[in-house]
């Protein structure tokens, strides 16, 4: 079984997409995160599709997730 790291970048591959980088895995599991413990946990997948379609910054994305959660 590959481990996340590989699974990811095989994944990457075949969408044809870049690899994130550890900042950028780090920052997409903290906005996961608050999703799931702001709401329900079937908010964290939705919370980072939004946020991959939308125009902000991943970091921006995570700002905004973190003002709706207090």
């Amino acid at each position: 079984m590959p481990t996340a790291q590989e699974w990811l970048t095989q994944y990457a591959e075949k969408l044809g997409v870049p690899m994130l980088s550890a900042e950028e895995i780090d920052t997409i599991l903290a906005l996961a995160g608050v999703a799931a413990h702001a709401s329900e946990r079937i908010a964290a997948p939705v919370a980072c599709w939004l946020a991959a379609g939308s125009d902000v910054s991943l970091e921006e994305a995570r700002r905004l997730a973190d003002e709706l959660a207090d």
